[in-house]
């Protein structure tokens, strides 16, 4: 007879082997549209993994197993196509208003907020000084904006001729060129995200008193991600994990340096 040593020996072996046969369940891959919108989301196209965004996604993925989230590259205007056809699951940072209202989708408040501002050139001396007024009317200005984006002040259409023909715009794909027109006097003010001036700001402490920073806000950003109907993880499971977030203080950890507002989500 087999001494009990060793039988408890085969019973392990055993044991293990079967474990080792049985495949284990893996996470369900779930792809987020990652389009250039600093500094939420840098170059994707070109493989750079800064910005907020893939931090957001590597905090997700350390947070649990059940859901690995990976980042798909796809543009400002590409996203609604990549979306309906199924290359991508999720766009993040986003408002239903931004050209989303006619695709089937859920969004799910991310609890966090942005603001687009106005950045004109303060006056060198001996010239009239600007001062907040010089916002209020937008008329006869010249405008540097970013192409794709939807505005407030223009009644959130995005297309390029309308916004050239009707505000004076030139659009980039920049806000660091928006920027640099602005201090160039190419043009008179640019709109940038209040996370993006103050990311640029600290990249370029020297011309910080080169601009006048407006009070008027075109657009409070109330960000939301979009879920497609046939996504591997549902509006409220995306939801505990974003809880799960702000309980385990990442969020505040991620987007606070980017003076981005950590807001209350209804029914939470």
């Amino acid at each position: 007879m087999s001494s009990p040593i060793r039988t408890a020996s085969r019973l392990l072996l055993a044991a293990l082997a079967v474990s080792c046969a049985m495949p284990s369940q893996a996470a369900q891959l779930v792809r987020i549209g990652a389009a250039h919108f600093p500094p939420y989301t840098v170059r994707p196209e070109n493989g750079a993994d800064t910005g907020l965004l893939p931090q957001l996604a590597d905090a997700l993925n350390a947070l649990q197993s059940d859901y690995q989230f990976v980042l798909v590259p796809t543009s400002i205007p590409r996203r609604f196509g990549d979306f309906k056809q199924g290359r991508i699951d999720m766009a993040i940072f986003e408002n239903p208003n931004w050209g989303w209202k006619e695709i089937p989708h859920t969004d799910v408040d991310m609890g966090l907020e942005d603001a687009e501002i106005f950045v004109a050139q303060r006056q060198p001396e001996g010239r009239p000084t600007r001062q907040q007024d010089y916002f209020v009317d937008l008329a006869g200005k010249r405008l540097a904006l970013f192409s794709g984006y939807h505005y407030e002040f223009a009644n959130f259409n995005a297309e390029p001729k309308y916004l050239a023909q009707n505000y004076n715009a030139t659009l980039t794909y920049s806000h660091d060129s928006n920027l640099l027109m602005v201090l160039r006097g190419r043009a008179d003010i640019a709109l940038v995200t209040r996370s993006y001036l103050s990311d640029y700001l600290l990249r370029n402490e020297k011309v910080a008193d080169q601009l006048l920073v407006s009070d008027r806000i075109d657009q409070v950003y109330h960000h939301y991600a979009i879920l497609r109907p046939a996504a591997p993880i549902t509006g409220e499971a995306f939801g505990k994990l974003l809880q799960g977030l702000r309980d385990n203080g990442q969020m505040l950890k991620i987007f606070d340096p980017y003076k981005i507002a950590i807001v209350p989500v209804p029914g939470s």
